[in-house]
């Protein structure tokens, strides 16, 4: 009996090892998402339990927020894009051609993870402010005569955007690369392919996995950014995060904020849905062919 009862721990204990994970997951995710949920129904000025209407998702439902989800949308899969194109090729050298200075490069990379979000954000005021280390650079290289005015533009949300989560975009595409098998390479060039055609036919679809994983690691935060938009952007231009902030921070109607926060998480799911299945395709004619 004793020994049904150790095969039977033993064969479950994967599962009795992840029971806190589980349990931690529900309690600080899916709770907290209910609760918003519940919240985005209660009727303004409500008590908790009584009052509930869907006022809060009609009055979403105009086109200042639609205009918002969209340039938020737009504002993301950009972000994810740039990543991407400066992203890839970092990580291909790191994986593929770096060898003496790979483990000091890829420390370089992880440091940013070490110090605050708002540290890193806040460096960049000193960099781009008037008066700033590159208005600076660009006078003394006579390139300007007058100092840019690059504070509290789509510029500067988009370029400290693609600061912070590059790192995002470069690990998984370094990890999928560097298990790239070399077997694979030499077999492309032993058939006559040219340099070009093995990246595009063998080593880019290979890497599709790193790709999607480290495109969603970007698109899906930075569509609910509002900390970066908000200091770079000087609470200038209006995006979901942003907005939501504001329903709960400035106007302290939390059911609103709520119904907003809500469709923002359907769009963003449809949104991640559709693009999951463009990269689902392009894998499938890659394999193909």
């Amino acid at each position: 009996m004793r020994q049904e009862i150790k095969e039977i721990i033993s064969q479950e204990q994967p599962f009795f090892l992840a029971i806190p994970a589980l349990v931690w997951q529900l309690l600080f995710f899916y709770m907290p998402l209910l609760f918003v949920v519940f919240i985005s129904f209660k009727r303004a000025g409500s008590g908790i339990f009584s009052g509930f209407s869907l006022e809060n998702y009609a009055a979403c439902l105009t086109w200042s927020f639609v205009h918002i989800i969209f340039r938020s949308l737009f504002f993301s899969f950009c972000a994810a894009t740039f990543c991407l194109l400066i992203g890839y090729p970092v990580a291909y050298y790191l994986a593929r051609k770096a060898t003496t200075w790979k483990n000091t490069l890829l420390f370089f990379l992880v440091l940013p993870f070490w110090t605050n979000m708002l540290v890193q954000v806040y460096a960049w005021f000193a960099i781009l402010e008037r008066k700033g280390l590159l208005n600076s650079l660009l006078i003394d290289l006579g390139l300007i005569n007058e100092p840019l005015s690059l504070m509290n533009t789509p510029f500067a949300i988009y370029l400290v955007m693609i600061y912070y989560y590059i790192p995002f975009m470069v690990i998984p595409i370094y990890v999928i690369l560097e298990k790239l098998e070399d077997d694979y390479i030499e077999a492309s060039f032993d058939l006559g392919a040219t340099t070009l055609q093995t990246f595009v036919k063998v080593t880019l679809p290979l890497s599709m996995s790193g790709i999607v994983t480290g495109f969603f690691l970007v698109f899906v935060p930075a569509f609910g950014e509002f900390v970066i938009p908000g200091l770079m952007g000087g609470n200038k231009f209006m995006y979901v995060g942003t907005l939501i902030s504001y329903y709960y921070l400035n106007v302290r109607d939390e059911s609103l904020g709520a119904a907003c926060t809500v469709m923002s998480l359907i769009v963003l799911a449809v949104a991640s849905i559709v693009l999951y299945r463009f990269f689902s395709i392009f894998m499938r004619r890659e394999g193909k062919s």
